[in-house]
């Protein structure tokens, strides 16, 4: 998972575990907590590998390796404004998306249009993502912000460096990286 950027854990498919990565998720939650993304995450794994497969038929592919990703999310503004997203995509590429407002999935391509029409066939599921989005996710957006309030909200100097070569044209370039927040 992120916050505002920051990676605070992530799931480790090798010893098959969710893995804290800040010192402030550690901290603020038990073991009940990563025993339950533990198992969501393995959960998610076996049935991205059913999805795999099943992809690898729809675009002809008989070997090779193979990605299927999931990104989801919420944002919360400062006017309590919620916004949220979940996509999906196939060997770097969208795939289907799911738009909040409408609460309509989209094919990204042909491939994907199986995929959608079964998903529309499942209005529970559609119903449970929306309300995961609107309200769980902002939940946990708030703890986690509330855990991480110090690291998340510190503010750092800027450091800058200014290096020139010799260029036969009288212009600046300026490239400024590495701001936090």
């Amino acid at each position: 998972g992120q916050v505002d950027g920051q990676q605070f854990d992530y799931y480790d498919s090798k010893i098959r575990e969710m893995i804290p990565k800040t010192e402030w998720i550690q901290k603020n939650v038990g073991d009940d907590y990563w025993s339950r993304e533990t198992q969501i995450s393995q959960d998610n794994e076996e049935t991205y590998k059913v999805n795999v497969g099943n992809l690898m038929g729809r675009f002809n592919q008989t070997k090779g390796v193979h990605t299927w990703q999931r990104m989801y999310g919420c944002e919360l503004d400062d006017d309590n404004t919620v916004r949220g997203y979940s996509q999906w995509g196939y060997d770097g590429e969208d795939f289907v998306s799911f738009d909040l407002k409408t609460v309509t999935y989209t094919a990204a391509k042909s491939q994907a249009v199986i995929t959608k029409q079964k998903w529309d066939q499942n209005p529970g599921d559609t119903v449970g993502r929306k309300s995961y989005l609107e309200k769980t996710c902002i939940e946990w957006l708030k703890k986690y912000v509330s855990y991480g309030r110090e690291t998340l909200e510190r503010k750092v100097r800027p450091e800058m460096s200014l290096f020139q070569e010799d260029a036969t044209y009288p212009e600046v370039v300026c490239h400024a990286t590495g701001f936090y927040p």
